[in-house]
């Protein structure tokens, strides 16, 4: 069965849809939790450093906050779409209530390449980006973050810009921050350590010693090099990434059957996460093309970078020795591809439990914020092992018990909780 044209938001009502039967979820709860309960479209017109005029579209979308604060990321992508915008943010509702933290779920994007950008033109859209938002965000209302292509700079021209708006200093307005102005010990690895939590403890449930398994990883941006980096501390072996090279246009696969040396990598590799294929090549990689990162024999695939990676055709082209697959990435999977790996019996970490150490780290960072008291690394994650813990073995328990997919357990579980807010507050 070949996929559907590719549109993030049908994906992520498509998956709503199929949970909401499970849960014999009345109407107009359905109605309410499919759609986002707001959205923002907005231009900023920037002058660039050419001095000429750019305007840039952008976009906050508020999908549900019965549970607390909107939380989600803020994009800078070319590719950008109100529908990838709205599918993201329904995402981070399930993606905070799974994991038990009290937010909702947002998102926001500009239509941009900041490859193409210099850092003042960046802080001119950052900045316009909260002038058009900035009394329908806030510590109380809705905390942005770091997405792809923003960073802690970005947060703080963000956070600068709002706080002379309101005429005051709040930290918890956005997280994601450097650390000495907001920012939280522990942020940068907590996504990518947060999708090892979780897979340590799967690797355990099914048996498999986590030293006797190989993984191969798609991305290597944050996520990626995070989750690499423990899962090799604990023993594993990860065998390739892949990259997208900027000057290209097109990905490539990088492989080293003995095992990636990460920081080795981090030295050729530029901000965007692209690494210099010559200087691989004289370290001993392999270097193939990009879809070749899914057909390794590894145990382990760890998808950590964009949407719409695993389809049904790439799906089939699986080694037959994957047993386990960690979403890192918002939404990899399609729904046709789910139906193959199903028949296989591979095992799935979701994406919104998978890479929700983010999203927890950062309310960790808003509550820190927010009490003017900051914890130290370990505090950190501590705090966030026992969260991601404990959030997949619920997941897995319901899985068990009701005999669904780990993802529909994990939908289960998480639009459960929200719709029971919905109905305490009289909405539904």
């Amino acid at each position: 069965m070949a996929d559907k044209p590719f549109n993030a938001f049908k994906m992520a009502q498509q998956q709503f849809d199929g949970v909401a039967d499970k849960l014999d979820l009345d109407q107009a709860t359905r109605d309410l939790l499919r759609n986002p309960l707001r959205e923002y479209h907005f231009l900023i017109p920037i002058r660039m450093d050419d001095g000429c005029v750019k305007v840039f579209q952008g976009y906050r979308v508020q999908h549900n906050d019965a549970r607390g604060p909107a939380k989600g990321g803020i994009r800078f992508h070319p590719q950008e779409t109100i529908d990838t915008v709205r599918a993201l943010a329904t995402w981070m509702t399930w993606k905070t209530s799974v994991v038990d933290i009290p937010l909702g779920g947002g998102k926001g994007g500009v239509i941009c390449d900041p490859h193409n950008l210099s850092m003042r033109e960046q802080e001119g859209i950052c900045r316009g980006w909260v002038r058009q938002i900035a009394y329908n965000v806030g510590p109380f209302q809705d905390v942005p973050a770091p997405d792809v292509m923003t960073s802690g700079q970005h947060m703080i021209w963000m956070m600068d810009e709002y706080e002379t708006i309101h005429n005051g200093k709040y930290p918890g307005f956005i997280t994601g921050k450097p650390l000495g102005v907001g920012g939280s010990l522990g942020r940068t690895e907590a996504t990518g350590y947060g999708c090892v939590y979780v897979m340590r403890e799967a690797l355990h449930e099914m048996g498999i010693d986590i030293k006797k398994t190989r993984a191969a990883f798609q991305g290597f941006g944050n996520v990626s090099q995070y989750a690499l980096e423990l899962y090799a501390k604990l023993g594993g072996t990860p065998i390739c990434v892949s990259c997208w090279d900027q000057q290209d246009q097109e990905s490539y696969t990088f492989r080293k059957l003995s095992g990636i040396n990460l920081q080795q990598l981090l030295k050729i590799t530029d901000r965007f996460g692209g690494i210099d294929r010559k200087q691989a090549k004289e370290l001993g990689y392999e270097v193939i093309e990009g879809g070749a990162w899914i057909e390794q024999d590894a145990e382990i695939l760890f998808p950590a970078a964009l949407e719409n990676q695993v389809t049904s055709e790439t799906a089939p082209r699986m080694h037959k020795n994957v047993r386990l697959i960690v979403e890192g990435a918002n939404g990899p999977t399609t729904p046709e591809a789910d139906e193959i790996i199903k028949q296989r019996g591979i095992f799935v970490i979701p994406d919104f439990l998978a890479n929700a150490g983010g999203v927890t780290c950062s309310y960790f960072e808003q509550v820190q914020c927010n009490q003017n008291y900051f914890w130290t690394k370990d505090e950190v994650l501590a705090k966030l092992d026992t969260k991601m813990t404990d959030a997949y073995l619920k997941v897995s328990a319901l899985a068990r018990d009701r005999k669904v997919y780990m993802r529909d357990a994990a939908y289960m579980i998480a639009i459960q909780r929200v719709a029971e807010a919905c109905k305490l507050r009289g909405w539904v």
